[in-house]
């Protein structure tokens, strides 16, 4: 008596078909995204920092990290130094202290806005030659012609940006301490004067 032979496995009920073939839902060679091949992505994950736009300038001067040493590890803290302004004479400062660098610059910049304060400016330079003073910090700063350009570098670059400045001399005679020369470079503007200030002042005496 023969036997009737059996029907051959297909690879889709095999165990090695089963383990080489696409499996329902699982993401295999020609997959793309949830659609599949040919099928558009989905909607991107929201980001964690999905604030509006600021309609202020704002940069990074510098960020400091601290540790901190405990019986579990070292720990980190971040400092980061900020300013903003609008591009048109108002430019503030502001230090903000996180655990996260993200968090310290969000801390910083608020800070700078709402520190800002207006200067004297006279088109894209300044009125006159000034020279600030912060801590160790000197800044000299000196009007130049127009096309010079920002002869600054570091803290006093970004000041000077933010507040609108394009053609200014500068030059650094103290302390290098980023914090020091952003607060002399702020108190340098601070002093400056328009020519009709200086003609009220003296029919006043």
């Amino acid at each position: 008596m023969s036997e009737s032979p059996l029907p051959a496995a297909t690879p889709a009920s095999s165990p090695e078909g089963a383990a080489n073939g696409p499996r329902s839902g699982g993401r295999g060679p020609g997959a793309r995204g949830p659609g599949g091949p040919g099928q558009r992505r989905g909607p991107r994950p929201p980001r964690r920092d999905d604030r509006p736009a600021s309609p202020y300038n704002e940069k990074v001067v510098h960020i400091n990290r601290c540790s901190k040493a405990t019986k579990g590890g070292r720990r980190f803290n971040f400092a980061a130094l900020v300013v903003a302004g609008d591009g048109k004479g108002r430019v503030g400062i502001g230090y903000g202290k996180a655990k996260e660098v993200p968090d310290a610059i969000r801390k910083g910049t608020d800070r700078a806005t709402r520190a800002m304060t207006q200067v004297n400016l006279r088109g894209n330079t300044i009125p006159h030659e000034v020279i600030g003073r912060c801590d160790g910090g000197v800044v000299m700063l000196r009007p130049a012609a127009p096309g010079t350009g920002l002869i600054a570098g570091g803290g006093v670059r970004a000041v000077l940006e933010v507040a609108g400045l394009r053609d200014v001399l500068s030059k650094s005679l103290g302390s290098q301490n980023p914090g020091a020369v952003v607060k002399a470079t702020l108190d340098g503007l601070a002093q400056l004067r328009t020519l009709e200030a200086i003609r009220a002042v003296r029919s006043a005496q």
